[in-house]
């Protein structure tokens, strides 16, 4: 079941990457503070996600802090060194918090989990937006067809 409108956040180990390489992070402490927004894609480079819901967010960020926004933070099933060469290459460094669930683990402690094997991409998080205020989840959007639509920016800034 996926999570809902008033529930907590999970709190589980996902990465980012730092310095040194990868660096494990709690989702509890990442997002779990301030007002947060959080996207999940299905996958890093991929057309939906790099032409419309990544730039959307990038473009935006600046729009999201005004409207009170701490954090604005995309999720996906990649490990981090991908996550970190698709930010760069989208813009986002700096801007947005881009994490790696590379295991799948939030994605299912979400319920926002889904089988696209029949696409050769395993297990992947269903696209989606969040607004989390002090680690509780306030507006929730899961897209339901293939498009980039509910879980957009512009639809983000309008429940703000």
């Amino acid at each position: 079941m996926a999570i809902a409108v008033g529930s907590r956040i999970p709190d589980v180990e996902v990465r980012t990457m730092g310095e040194g390489g990868p660096e494990a992070v709690r989702t509890g402490a990442v997002l779990g503070t301030g007002r947060v927004v959080l996207f999940g894609v299905p996958g890093a480079f991929t057309p939906g996600c790099s032409k419309v819901h990544l730039p959307g967010y990038v473009e935006n960020v600046g729009a999201l802090q005004s409207k009170g926004v701490d954090v604005v933070a995309c999720i996906a099933v990649n490990d981090a060194w991908v996550m970190d060469a698709w930010g760069d290459a989208q813009g986002a460094t700096g801007k947005i918090v881009m994490l790696a669930d590379g295991n799948a683990e939030f994605a299912r402690a979400m319920g926002l989990d889904t089988d696209m094997g029949a696409f050769g991409l395993g297990v992947r998080t269903k696209r989606y937006a969040a607004l989390i205020e002090d680690g509780i989840v306030k507006e929730l959007d899961v897209e339901e067809g293939g498009g980039v639509d509910v879980s957009a920016c512009k639809t983000m800034l309008a429940h703000l």
